[in-house]
């Protein structure tokens, strides 16, 4: 029922927002003139653009909303925008799934530079403070031709607050369920040539428990903390130097079971160094440097404090790069870049410590031919030590039909390289006795679990491990427009289609004599994600903000829809029942997909009282998360985990221009599925205390 009501308020919010346009403009006359300045964006181009002209689907997150949410991690904010929505995966992390594609596509960074230690695919987004975010920037759509591997689906940006004239500081406290704290501390300081910025997080939980009959919590207590330090020095105003660090630690209870019982701990750390210098009007360019490494320790005991497993994970990126703008005219520009990324993985259950060597380059035009015209041409060369080299090509057009239409699309080639996981894994479960190796280490591995007596039968021959594991690759296509209704209504559309392919999957590839099997990976699958997204925003005054979105999304297999069509798929409803052939219409799709997505929030503003409130409502419809019976594809027969609806609500007041209360309530309904999602916790209360000096 509750869906149903939510389904249909959007429809009328939509439908409302295109009936009333007409009327919204008499109103317009007569309301408080809203100025607004058109937001920036730096992602999408390496440069620095206006993001109502970019001829890419984009969009931008700003410090305000983020500050009136009351958000305290990265994965508040993203659950909350069109299209995106957060999964968790086997290994505890929280990802983010983008235009249907899983996490691992999705190119995460921090300034401009990204970040590692993905497990098991997953970078996890509630590992990311937000008290010390300007803005957040999501670019859909394949960016390899910028950003190389990882950016297959899009890239999420996120750019930390820069130092202000001045000296200012800043106090958040924020109180919770789950005896849950958040406090940040901000300094800043900027004079003449000089500009520092520090920032130190702190964030505990007594974690939360959604099955009360294990006598184990879904998510263990935790606590982590969090520096920065950003460094700005002008020598000149040609000349200017950026300096940054970053520090995050946490420590985790690991308890696995009633008898084993351990911690996991984790360390990463980060430094930036970017020197840039402008020679003439037309010639700039920069020196970058960055390098990360992220290590995480992880023990489980017995009931008699003797140790069941150990398992560490320790990743190392450097990367130089250098970078050069050439502006011709005030409407054109040119952008080069050449650097190399070197990379180290030590890891429990790899055969090897493996080292990516990948020396890349790229190039990017971005011109007006006129006034009303806006294209943007790119490539980028990545070569690599251990697969095959790619080339990533990119074009976006942008035409400008009239004042209030715009036209905008793009065409670009993504990849995402094997990782080290898919490549070097050599893992057996202790409990069970399955093995899974990595492509790499078949060749090696299997013919010395065949001298122990553990092979019964070879499946998939060795000889096919002899070539490389190509990486997954995709075609991205985005087809949009931008309306503008009136100044306060506006409207954007964009269908998109990801034509993805050398899909990396696992397979039965040996048999053991325990009646286990061996797993590997390979290449084979052919899959699309394709839908429309619609966005909408409302502002009649400086008081009052409305906007909503909605994704209608459809995601498949093409190898599983062949075999719909051929006739080769049955299915049973009871397993004693009979079974049935199925047709094509009763192939569902990709597992962990909704159908429908749709978010709509409500901004209000008190000026003379200094207080804001909102009110922010998700919804995501069905989907599957397993085979339940029993073909290997996701059909309409399947168990499915229902569609639900989030509802969050917040309100601040300010005092003094120094002092802000607030309160707010995150799930206000109380939805949990403790059998399915393990990523929400139930309704959460909290308080927080702002102070500014």
């Amino acid at each position: 029922m509750a869906r149903r009501i939510t389904l249909i308020l959007f429809i009328c919010f939509f439908g409302g927002f295109l009936s009333y346009s007409q009327e919204i403009q008499a109103v317009v006359k007569d309301s408080t003139k809203v100025n607004q300045l058109d937001e920036v964006i730096i992602s999408a181009t390496r440069t620095v653009r206006q993001l109502s002209s970019l001829p890419l689907p984009a969009q931008i997150v700003s410090k305000r909303e983020i500050k009136s949410i009351n958000a305290i991690r990265l994965n508040d904010i993203l659950n909350e925008q069109t299209g995106l929505t957060t999964v968790s995966d086997f290994g505890g992390g929280e990802g983010i799934q983008l235009q249907g594609l899983d996490s691992q596509y999705t190119l995460i960074l921090v300034d401009g530079v990204p970040l590692v230690g993905r497990s098991a695919g997953t970078l996890d987004l509630s590992r990311i403070t937000v008290g010390n975010i300007k803005q957040i920037e999501i670019v859909k759509g394949a960016s390899s031709s910028l950003y190389g591997s990882e950016a297959l689906g899009g890239v999420i940006n996120i750019i930390t607050n820069t130092p202000k004239t001045g000296f200012k500081g800043k106090l958040n406290y924020r109180i919770g369920t789950f005896n849950t704290h958040d406090i940040g501390a901000s300094l800043s300081y900027k004079k003449e040539k000089l500009g520092i910025n520090t920032f130190i997080n702190r964030y505990s939980s007594d974690g939360y428990d959604l099955i009360k009959t294990d006598n184990l919590n879904t998510v263990d207590s935790f606590s982590n903390y969090t520096i920065t330090t950003k460094v700005n020095y002008q020598f000149s105003k040609d000349t200017d130097l950026f300096v940054s660090g970053r520090y995050y630690t946490q420590n985790q209870d690991y308890n696995a079971s009633s008898t084993l019982k351990g911690e996991s701990d984790i360390k990463e750390w980060n430094t930036h160094i970017k020197l840039r210098h402008k020679y003439n009007k037309k010639w700039s360019s920069y020196f970058e440097f960055y390098a990360t490494r992220y290590k995480a320790n992880e023990y489980l005991d017995n009931t008699d404090d003797t140790r069941f497993s150990e398992d560490f994970f320790n990743q190392l990126l450097v990367r130089p790069e250098i970078r050069a703008t050439y502006n011709p005219t005030d409407k054109s520009s040119f952008i080069g870049g050449i650097g190399f990324n070197h990379e180290t993985l030590d890891r429990t259950d790899f055969i090897a410590k493996p080292e990516f060597n990948s020396p890349y380059i790229y190039a990017q035009y971005d011109g007006n031919p006129s006034e009303k015209l806006n294209i943007i041409i790119g490539a980028r060369f990545d070569s690599h030590n251990e697969y095959k080299s790619q080339f990533s090509p990119k074009v976006a057009v942008c035409y400008e039909i009239n004042d209030k239409i715009s036209l905008k699309s793009s065409i670009g080639y993504g990849f995402k390289a094997p990782d080290f996981r898919q490549l070097y894994f050599d893992f057996t479960n202790a409990t069970i006795g399955y093995t899974i190796l990595g492509y790499n280490a078949v060749s090696s591995v299997i013919p010395a679990l065949d001298v122990l007596g553990q092979i019964s039968s070879i499946i998939v021959p060795i000889s096919e491990f002899n070539n490389e594991l190509k990486p997954e690759n995709s075609i991205g296509i985005n087809i949009g427009a931008d309306y503008e209704a009136t100044s306060t209504l506006t409207f954007n559309i964009n269908a998109f289609r990801n034509n993805i392919n050398d899909l990396i999957d696992t397979r039965v590839i040996a048999n053991k004599t325990n009646g286990q099997n061996v797993f590997s990976y390979y290449n084979v699958n052919k899959v699309y994600t394709e839908g429309l997204e619609v966005n909408a925003k409302l502002r009649l005054n400086n008081q009052l903000k409305i906007s909503g979105g909605y994704q209608l999304l459809f995601t498949k297999d093409e190898g599983a829809e062949r075999a719909f069509e051929n006739g080769e798929v049955f299915a049973r409803l009871t397993p004693s029942s009979p079974s049935f052939q199925l047709k094509k219409e009763d192939y569902f799709g990709l597992y962990n997909r909704s159908r429908h997505m749709a978010n709509m929030k409500v901004f209000y503003i008190v000026s003379k009282w200094n207080l804001d409130t909102n009110i922010r409502g998700t919804y995501r419809s069905k989907y599957g998360l397993f085979d339940t019976n029993a073909n290997n594809y996701l059909d309409k027969y399947d168990n499915f985990v229902s569609g639900y609806v989030i509802i969050d609500f917040a309100i601040n007041k300010s005092f003094n221009k120094k002092y802000a209360l607030g309160f707010g309530v995150d799930n206000l309904l109380d939805f949990t599925d403790s059998q399915n999602i393990s990523n929400i916790a139930g309704r959460i209360l909290y308080g927080k205390l702002n102070i500014k000096f």
